[in-house]
């Protein structure tokens, strides 16, 4: 098999080179947890919109969400040589941009969705040796204890059934004294973007999703995902009550993009 290719859970199939040969794969003896219904629904919907999601992103975000993406990955604090871990990379930007930010470290990207992952792998270059993609659950990741420097997930969190046991997941792979690092939108609580941001969400953002992907219910549930979504008060009290230390939450756009921060 090519080291291109993504096969389910198969980490060791994904990551080559003897530099990240301490990252092993779970799967042996791992009883797989079947998909709730959410999980499901979440695999179809991106699978639908996977060859356009970036181009929708860039036009309904105004050219914003890579600016996100990079603040977020500047706040990682990677050692020379770290691993990274890439929670729901999607598409791969911010793997991508990690790996222009710290070029020396070793980037896993893991998603739950076989399109997504195709997709970030026909961005990278074949020579960046550093960069793999592999598929995995967020809820049950497929490493070891202990296994990555940091990890940072991106638009990801507000898509999971519950969000705390997602965290204690990425708690657990990330090593002693090693960072977290979580994007994602919000819905603002003040004026005059309380009243701005639904017209833009559900108006604007809708009908452009659906105009270009072709999509109507990808892009309806985008606005009532993040409406539905936690406060910020409520995300920084959960990653605290599954053991992140020092959390912290600093608003973009308004109020309506977060970035959270915690550190095992």
């Amino acid at each position: 098999m090519d080291a291109w290719d993504v096969c389910d859970l198969c980490i060791e199939c994904c990551i080559k080179g003897d530099e990240i040969a301490s990252i092993r794969s779970r799967r042996e003896g791992q009883t797989r947890i079947e998909d709730s219904q959410q999980q499901q629904h979440i695999r179809s919907l991106f699978t639908r919109i996977a060859r356009r999601y970036d181009h929708v992103n860039r036009v309904i975000s105004l050219g914003q969400d890579q600016r996100w993406r990079r603040q977020a990955v500047a706040l990682l604090d990677l050692p020379p040589d770290g691993i990274l871990l890439d929670v729901a990379t999607g598409t791969g930007d911010v793997a991508l941009i990690a790996h222009e930010r710290y070029p020396s470290a070793h980037i896993v990207g893991v998603d739950l969705t076989p399109a997504m992952v195709h997709q970030a792998a026909r961005k990278t270059d074949r020579g960046a040796e550093q960069l793999r993609w592999a598929l995995s659950d967020g809820l049950s990741l497929a490493f070891s204890d202990n296994t990555f420097d940091a990890v940072i997930s991106a638009f990801m969190i507000r898509n999971v059934p519950d969000i705390a046991p997602a965290f204690a997941e990425q708690r657990r792979v990330v090593s002693p004294g090693g960072r977290v690092v979580c994007l994602e939108m919000t819905w603002p609580s003040r004026f005059p973007m309380s009243w701005l941001f639904p017209l833009y969400f559900f108006g604007w953002a809708a009908l452009v999703g659906h105009l270009l992907s072709g999509d109507r219910e990808a892009y309806q549930y985008l606005p009532r995902s993040v409406r539905q979504f936690l406060a910020p008060e409520a995300v920084v009290a959960t990653m605290q009550s599954v053991g992140w230390r020092e959390v912290t939450c600093s608003m973009r756009m308004g109020g309506t993009v977060a970035i959270y921060t915690g550190i095992k």
